[in-house]
């Protein structure tokens, strides 16, 4: 049946189909297709747009629209656009928005640039619809008051000159009620996977390991830690700010998680804070999130650190690593338990727990005037100092234990090596100067080097004997990390074997590993591989030849 030329209109029938139509789905996407269909039974329509009044930023954007693409009857259906809004609402638009009640705006003859007066949607709704093919159409505006805070436009456009008449105005303003509804049913639905996203936002942070050493088990709890872990129990059950001291490798994380889960708060979140990984420019998003449009990228409302951890614990690790500016802006939030998100103006309170970790000297760093005194006062409430591990090697057999059963079962292992006779031996009398964290990499490295026999650590009988340095591997003149190490010897054994990985002359089964597991280190350690790094290493095989 044509547009316009529509069958005998029962506006109560009219009503409640169009009802069932615009609120069939929460996806106004979907949604508004089958209004468009069924409307244009009675009216004449080429296209239909919804578009947003987001007073916050003072802007309209578009929710969705449906337009007629070609003679076809093909539909052009688009969703939300809030990144690009149509336009900012100035005073009259937001007037007429906050007027209550049916309101209808009628343009009979709309064109870019082409028409006198001030009327901020007709040139909007220009804008929006010549590029698909519009270039001059009559216009139906129609007010959305969903709710205060939450209010629309409904657009009905025909192509030409005086496509509408007044019953069709009268048809539209009985457009208001359904389209309202719909439209506070998005936003809620919209919240509603808002608020999903959090809890499961939340429900990740509380679920997740830290990445450190240990995960929940504390190894020596009873042993090399035990006054430690006494000093955990008193202070748990409180909300005092506790300060983790000790060198790096020592397992700070783990006492801070240790703590988060003998505590009151361990059915909320343990939020941890990489003081040292956050740029200058992006600490305020990080810790207290931003609004939409707060910046370039800012699409959508974000929540930071501190509201994530709402009701449980915030854990700021190596916190000696913060600039001065970042110190006075988390002072404040420890002080008054308030703050804004970036480009907000709504003033938020936390309830969160706060502990710190430092392998740095702060009350060295406050006397050469680099860490805040007040901020230093305030978190060493409840200091707490880990011991090295060469102070515990009576913990390093189980640490072992637990390392070597961990590594198998990541690497993919068909069988858990055994550990050489002496190796224990050899363990024990080294001073692990990395601590907890270069035992586990040692494990490590012995495993992937193994190669199916007893797990040796002869080189730290050398290192030890020379103090640790002497036959330490040098990279730019520094003594070279576990990892550098551990990459050169997959690079020389590429070069052995062309680049080849799998097969029985490949680096896998010389180095005693899955291809899958050695593929895996070598992406984390950034060593290429495929056919052109296979290429690049027969080249320099045959270069070295």
């Amino acid at each position: 049946m044509a547009s316009g030329a529509g069958p005998p209109l029962d506006e109560n029938v009219f009503v409640r189909q169009i009802t069932l139509k615009v609120c069939s789905s929460l996806d106004l996407q979907e949604a508004l297709p089958r209004a468009y269909e069924y409307l244009r039974r009675f009216m004449p329509l080429q296209a239909m747009v919804m578009v947003g009044h987001d007073p916050a930023r003072g802007v309209v954007h578009v929710l969705a629209s449906v337009v007629r693409a070609d003679a076809a009857g093909h539909l052009e259906v688009r969703g939300a656009d809030e990144e690009r809004p149509l336009f900012a609402a100035g005073a009259p638009l937001v007037e007429w928005l906050s007027r209550r009640g049916t309101g209808v705006e009628a343009w009979q003859s709309v064109q870019v640039r082409n028409r006198a007066g001030d009327g901020e949607l007709d040139r909007a709704a220009a804008r929006y619809l010549s590029p698909r093919g519009l270039g001059r159409f009559s216009l139906l505006a129609v007010r959305l008051d969903a709710q205060p805070d939450l209010q629309g436009i409904l657009w009905l456009v025909a192509a030409g000159h005086d496509a509408y008449r007044p019953e069709h105005a009268r048809l539209a303003a009985a457009l208001a009620e359904p389209f309202a509804i719909a439209l506070g049913n998005a936003r809620r639905h919209q919240e509603a996977l808002r608020l999903s996203g959090q809890l499961a936002e939340d429900s990740r942070a509380m679920d997740r390991e830290p990445e450190g050493l240990g995960g929940h088990r504390v190894i020596g709890a009873e042993s090399g830690l035990r006054q430690v872990m006494a000093l955990v129990r008193q202070v748990a059950p409180m909300d005092a700010p506790v300060l983790l001291q000790g060198e790096t490798g020592t397992g700070k994380e783990v006492i801070a998680h240790a703590i988060h889960q003998a505590s009151p708060r361990r059915a909320r979140p343990l939020v941890r804070v990489q003081c040292g990984a956050v740029p200058e420019g992006l600490l305020d998003s990080e810790l207290f999130g931003h609004e939409r449009g707060a910046f370039t990228g800012a699409v959508q409302t974000r929540r930071g650190r501190f509201e994530r951890a709402d009701r449980g614990t915030i854990f700021f690790d190596e916190i000696g690593e913060l600039t001065l500016e970042a110190q006075v802006k988390l002072l404040r939030v420890l002080q008054d338990h308030t703050f804004e998100r970036l480009g907000g103006t709504e003033t938020l309170r936390v309830d969160v727990r706060v502990i710190a970790a430092t392998n740095r000297d702060l009350a060295e760093l406050v006397r050469r005037g680099r860490f805040r005194d007040d901020l230093w006062f305030r978190l060493n409430v409840f200091p707490i100092t880990l011991p090295p591990l060469r102070q515990r090697r009576q913990d390093i057999p189980a640490l072992v234990e637990y390392f070597v059963d961990r590594k198998t079962r990541e690497m993919g292992l068909a069988v858990r090596p055994r550990l050489a006779p002496g190796a224990m031996e050899q363990l024990a009398a080294y001073d692990w100067p990395g601590n907890v964290r270069e035992l586990e990499n040692v494990i490590e490295r012995a495993l992937i080097l193994c190669r199916g026999r007893d797990l040796e650590f002869a080189h730290l009988d050398k290192e030890r004997a020379a103090g640790g340095t002497a036959s330490a591997p040098l990279v730019g003149g520094r003594m070279a990390s576990l990892d550098q190490v551990v990459a050169e010897h997959i690079r020389a054994v590429l070069a052995q074997t062309s680049g080849r990985i799998e097969g029985p002359q490949g680096a896998a089964a010389i180095l005693g590993v899955h291809p899958s597991t050695l593929r895996a280190r070598m992406r984390k350690l950034g060593i290429p591989f495929g056919r052109r790094a296979q290429e690049e290493y027969r080249q320099a095989a045959e270069g070295d030849s």
